[in-house]
Order: C-alpha cells, then structure tokens, then sequence
C-alpha cells in the first residue's frame, strides 16, 4: 500500500464533467447531480483501509446532508485487473453491504480522476451550487488504528456552505492508499 496525500486541486475550480456507470449498470453525469445546494465528490475503492475505516460514518454522513440538499457521489477509478476486489461486481457488493445512498460509479478509463488530480483513496471535493471547489481534504483526522470517523472536516466545509459562510481556505490534505493506475496510465503528478 502506497501512502498517498490529496493534490489539493486549487478552490474556485470548476468540478470537472462526467459521465460514468454506475454499480447498476446506469450512467450518471455531473449534470444529473446539479440543482443542489452543492455536491461531493469522493474518489472511493473498495480494499483501502483508508475507505474502509471511514466508510460506515461516511455513508451516515452523505444520508444525512442529502437530506440537507447536498448531493453525493462516489467513483472508483482503480485498476481493477490488478485489484479485482474494486471490479464493478464488487462495488455493487460493497454499495448494498456498506449503504452508501448516493452513486458509487465506475471510472474504467481512469480520465475521470486525472481530471480532478485525484490522488488518492478517500480524496474529497466539495463544490458549491455554481460547482465551483470550495472544500478538498480529509473528511476527518482519525486514521485506520487510530480514532472513530466522525467527518468533522467535511462536515464542518458543509455546514459552513449550507449557513452562507466562507468555508475555510485552510485545510488539510486527504490521506489514503494511492489510486492504482493502469500500466502506464499514472499522470504527471503521480509520486510528486
């Protein structure tokens, strides 16, 4: 497992578009998610003990703000030949067994994660309304052997958007298992 921190893509960036299947086999873009107050974006897997250990509270967290109006979105864009345990089939397994409410979709080409510097397994993107990037980072401190999730980082970016209040410039990388780019695939900022 390759430590990794999120790129720390520049806030005021436009989310980039989308268009993806899902673990029903449906494709979602970024259009179908607008009209929300705002939209997270986390680029998930299946096997990282990074997602693993956050994966129960964010799927509580993601119910709980849609419910606030803030969309949710999980994407996948691991080399499945050589980590089978993220292949589509999985994730449909992991969706169902974990509760994940939102679309958990499947970035085959890996263009998807390239074109938000995804680093990282959890990485984080908050947007705003406008879907202009008001929030990346860890959705907590806590690591894996080391505190239960909260989402106090996420859920303080939220909470600031949904009040009308600036979110906070100063924030912290996301921390995980590096995104597993096909043979190669890995983009320039891969290992900076």
């Amino acid at each position: 497992m390759a430590l990794t921190e999120s790129t720390m893509l520049p806030l005021g960036t436009t989310a980039p578009g989308f268009s993806l299947p899902d673990t029903e086999g449906t494709t979602v873009s970024l259009a179908d998610l607008t009209g929300s107050e705002a939209l997270v974006v986390i680029f998930l897997c299946n096997h990282c003990p990074y997602v693993i250990h956050v994966q129960t509270e964010l799927a509580a967290v993601a119910r709980e703000y849609e419910a606030r109006g803030i969309r949710f979105v999980g994407i996948n864009s691991n080399d499945t030949e050589a980590y089978p345990d993220d292949s589509p089939e999985k994730m449909r397994e992991a969706k169902e067994r974990i509760g994940y409410s939102f679309p958990y979709l499947f970035d085959e080409s890996q263009e998807v994660a390239k074109a938000y510097r995804a680093a990282c397994t959890p990485d984080i993107y908050l947007f705003d309304r406008d879907q202009k990037l008001v929030y990346r980072g860890q959705f907590d401190a806590t690591r894996p052997n080391s505190g239960t999730p909260t989402g106090e980082n996420l859920i303080a970016a939220m909470d600031a958007l949904l009040a009308g209040e600036p979110v906070p410039e100063e924030q912290v990388p996301g921390i995980g298992c590096n995104i597993k780019w096909k043979q190669d695939n890995a983009p320039d900022y891969f290992g900076i």
